[in-house]
């Protein structure tokens, strides 16, 4: 009898189906070093201009993508069977000459120096605005009655400039930080209580982030929304006609003669205390902003699902194609070229459909691709999406966003998932960091709220769970910092031209962040049941019944 059994277990064993692989293991063994360097290099080639949208570089870039999408098998998921959605788009540029910021006190007016002492990126609803109004400091401008703050209470802000600090308060649980740090956040809730102007100013830890010098050509490259059907700008909330960023010497002008100081200001703000009050004096704000309409695309591609009734919910991947164009040049070169941010996660997506569509069996659930536009303008392409959804990706359920690839920076040893604990994505994340023999780390950096400055955000507005995927602060190398090198490319490289493609850089690491973000779709495509929020979620109860 031993015998016997012994021999069918050499069978077993021998069988083809006893050494068979996951396919999913197979997969995402294929994804390619190579690959992801040569999509890098030519995203982020200065013949491409920078990627900005409506301009012959972003267009080849997303013409590319089609292309590669094209090549996979993929399915277009775009209008009317393309691979494109195309997003209306209203840009404004600031006429600097012709625009005004002024003080005026008890000893008089004074104005400012545009550049210098104030910047603004223009005004959406019009071609020329102007205000005059009585100034009133209202902390963050933050109403929130779940952490006990109101910046609004006890002041009355209506038909009058509000001058208000980026951010907020840090005391609040990251999540809910994230959300009343948002700027549309800030200003809608200006507009609730009758303001008609603000004047925004940067904590000190803020500006030590990101100096003034760094704000002002940003600003100085405008801003764009996209257009409704009826050709009005989306979010731009023309009751507020004037958005205007100072330097802290024009702020301690506006606490002059108050009986505090900005400092004191900035103190209250760092101890956890609303100090909201009327200033002395006015302000006047004059804008004049040149507009242009302009249309570019989101790339969409669609992997179907295997699944008869799960088909219909889509896994939705998302990455930024789109970077600034032209900015000022760094040792002769004036082309942001966003190797990093974000040519490297669109290289990345790339790789992961590529993977997705080697499949032998697509998963249960549907899983697609957008390449979107205008991200670095306010997250517009991604935010048209999600209101405009295409007909062929039905309803997403889950989105996993890419901007910056992980690993790109160093070789890691761990990943965080800003988002995850909000959701039942966490389980997903888990299995996927494990699979790849990494651990999952809390956000390193929860100042920098990128749970609402990045595409993911758009999504989760409409009520769907969503994870933004990037690599941990702990490198594989011992004597690399990770947190010190994520933080010294924020302050040195992060929206300049020195973001340029280096083909020396670690592909291997890029390509083990990108088997992880395969095996996050792969898990939440193939399970039983959808992604849900969390019970009591701040952000699930607060858009959970959106979609």
């Amino acid at each position: 009898m031993r015998a016997v059994c012994t021999a069918v277990l050499l069978l077993l064993l021998a069988s083809p189906a006893a050494g068979r692989e996951r396919p999913d293991d197979v997969a995402a063994r294929g994804i390619r070093p190579d690959a992801i360097r040569a999509h890098v290099g030519f995203l982020a080639d200065g013949l491409l201009e920078g990627r900005e949208p409506g301009t012959r570089g972003y267009d080849v870039a997303a013409r590319y993508v089609a292309a590669q999408l094209e090549g996979m098998g993929l399915r277009p998921a775009g209008d009317a069977g393309s691979w494109y959605q195309r997003v209306p788009l209203r840009r404004g540029v600031l006429d600097t000459a012709r625009s005004a910021v002024t003080l005026v006190g008890p000893d008089g007016a004074r104005a400012l120096t545009e550049g210098a002492e104030w910047a603004a990126f223009g005004y959406a609803a019009a071609d020329e605005v102007a205000v005059e109004a009585p100034l009133v400091y209202a902390g963050f401008g933050v109403t929130a009655p779940d952490q006990d703050w109101d910046d609004y209470a006890g002041v009355d802000v209506r038909g009058k400039i509000v001058v208000l600090l980026w951010g907020a308060p840090s005391r609040f649980p990251a999540p809910v930080r994230a959300w009343h740090a948002d700027f549309r956040t800030q200003a809608r809730n200006a507009v609730a209580h009758g303001a008609v102007g603000v004047l925004l100013l940067l904590l000190p830890a803020d500006r030590e982030r990101f100096p003034w010098d760094w704000h002002v050509p940003q600003m100085h490259q405008g801003e764009m929304h996209w257009l409704d059907a009826d050709g009005s700008p989306r979010d731009a909330f023309s009751e507020l006609r004037g958005w205007v960023l100072l330097h802290d010497r024009a702020g301690e002008a506006l606490f002059a003669g108050s009986g505090r100081t900005l400092a004191d200001a900035y103190a209250d703000a760092a101890a956890g205390r609303p100090a909201s009050g009327p200033l002395p004096g006015s302000a006047r704000i004059r804008l004049v902003t040149r507009h242009t309409d302009i249309a570019s695309d989101n790339v969409l591609g669609l992997l179907p699902g295997s699944d008869p009734v799960a088909r219909g919910e889509t896994v939705l991947f998302t990455a930024h194609l789109d970077h600034l164009g032209h900015c000022p040049p760094v040792n002769g070169d004036d082309v942001c070229h966003g190797a990093y941010d974000n040519a490297s996660g669109v290289a990345v997506l790339l790789e992961v459909a590529r993977a997705f569509a080697t499949l032998p069996k697509a998963p249960r659930r549907s899983v697609a691709f957008a390449f979107v536009t205008a991200e670095e303008m306010g997250l517009l392409g991604s935010d048209y999406l999600a209101e405009h959804p295409t007909k062929a990706l039905g309803r997403i359920v889950a989105n996993v966003n890419l901007d910056g690839a992980p690993g790109y920076l160093y070789a890691m040893k761990d990943v965080v998932a800003i988002g995850r604990e909000h959701s039942t994505l966490d389980a997903a994340v888990q299995r996927a960091a494990r699979r790849e023999g990494l651990t999952v780390a809390e956000d390193p950096m929860p100042e920098e709220v990128f749970f609402v400055r990045s595409d993911q955000f758009s999504f989760v507005k409409r009520g769907v769970p969503a994870v933004f995927l990037g690599e941990g602060p702990t490198a594989r190398d011992p004597g690399i910092d990770g947190l010190a090198t994520s933080s010294a490319w924020l302050k040195t490289r992060y929206h300049t031209p020195a973001d340029a493609f280096d083909p020396q850089s670690d592909w291997t690491a890029v390509a083990e962040g990108a088997r992880y973000t395969f095996r996050v779709g792969w898990e939440v495509a193939g399970a039983r049941v959808a992604p849900a929020w969390n019970a009591g979620d701040f952000f699930g109860e607060r858009f959970g019944k959106v979609r």
